[in-house]
C-alpha cells in the first residue's frame, strides 16, 4: 500500500526540522557563552605567543628552556595554548598541561578581592600544612588534556581550547588576570623551566599582556608575587639565587599595574 503524505505529515516534519534548529542555536550559543564574553578580553594567541618567545630570550634565572604558555577564561576554559620554540617538540612535552593546571589553579584559587599564585601554595600544601591535599583536588580532565590529533597541539586549534582543563599545580608559573578596571578574567600558566623560572617568565608575561592590576596578595609587598622563604606560610624554595634575584626585583622592573 503506497503511503501518501498529507499536509499534517508535512506540518511535523517541518516542526521538528525548527526543533532541530532551535537546539542546534541553543548548543551554540551555550558553546559561545562557555568560552565567555572574557575570551575577548583575553589576549589572542599570536599575542601570548610573541610575548612568550621575547621573553624566553631574556634572563629569567633558569635554564633557557623553550616554554608553554596557557591561558583560561574565570570559568576555567582555556582560551589559548601556545609554545616559544620552533616546533612542538622544542619544549618539554609533559609541560603543555602543567601549563594549563597552574592557569587553572591560578584562576580557581584567586578572587577579585585576593590573588594567590601558583608559587603562593607550596608550602601550605606540603604534609603537615594548612592546605595540604589541595594538590590532589579538582584532577586534569585526561581525556580534553590527551584529545585531538597531535599536529594542532599549541596551535590555535590545539583540543584544550574552548573546554575546562582543571588540575591543581602548587610550584611557580602560574598567575590570575586583571584588567585594569579590576575584573578578574582568568589566569594564565606558563612550564618548562625550573619552577622558580616558570614564574619569573609568568610574571614577565602577565606584565606584557597589561593584566596584572592585582588587588592584593600574601607577599610581603602585597601581591601575588613568590616568597623564596619556605618559613613564610606562603613560600616558595629557592631554585637559584638569580631567580630569587630577578624576582624581589620585580618592584622594581615589572612593578604590578596600578588602577
Amino acid at each position: 500500500m503506497k503511503y501518501i503524505k498529507t499536509k499534517g505529515d508535512i506540518l511535523l516534519k517541518k516542526l521538528a526540522m525548527s526543533t532541530m534548529l532551535g537546539l542546534f542555536l541553543s548548543s551554540a550559543m551555550a558553546d559561545m557563552n562557555n568560552k565567555g564574553s572574557t575570551v575577548n578580553s583575553l589576549p589572542t594567541h599570536e599575542q601570548v605567543k610573541d610575548a612568550l618567545k621575547k621573553i624566553v630570550a631574556q634572563k629569567n634565572g633558569g635554564f633557557s628552556l623553550n616554554m608553554w604558555a596557557t591561558l583560561v577564561n574565570r570559568d576555567g576554559i582555556v582560551t589559548s595554548v601556545s609554545f616559544s620554540g620552533k616546533n612542538v617538540g622544542d619544549q618539554w612535552p609533559g609541560s603543555r598541561v602543567i601549563s594549563a593546571q597552574k592557569a587553572n589553579t591560578a584562576n580557581a584559587f584567586s578572587l577579585p578581592t585576593l590573588s594567590l599564585s601558583t608559587a603562593n601554595l607550596f608550602t601550605a600544601t606540603q604534609s603537615g600544612g594548612s592546605l595540604f591535599g589541595l594538590q590532589h583536588s579538582n584532577p586534569v580532565d585526561t581525556s580534553v588534556a590527551y584529545g585531538g590529533v597531535s599536529n594542532t597541539i599549541g596551535t590555535t586549534s590545539d583540543f584544550m581550547v574552548g573546554k575546562k582543563i582543571g588540575g591543581v599545580n602548587v610550584f611557580g608559573g602560574g598567575l590570575a588576570l586583571y584588567s585594569k578596571d579590576g575584573t578578574l578574567l582568568g589566569a594564565l600558566g606558563v612550564s618548562g623551566d625550573s619552577s622558580c623560572a616558570d614564574h619569573n617568565i609568568a610574571w614577565k608575561l602577565r606584565s606584557a599582556l597589561k593584566l596584572d592590576y592585582v588587588p592584593a596578595g600574601v607577599s610581603p609587598e602585597g601581591d601575588d608575587n613568590i616568597v623564596n622563604d619556605i618559613t613564610s606560610g606562603w613560600g616558595h624554595p629557592i631554585c637559584t639565587e638569580e631567580s630569587a634575584r630577578i624576582a624581589k626585583d620585580f618592584l622594581n622592573t615589572h612593578p604590578i599595574g596600578k588602577k
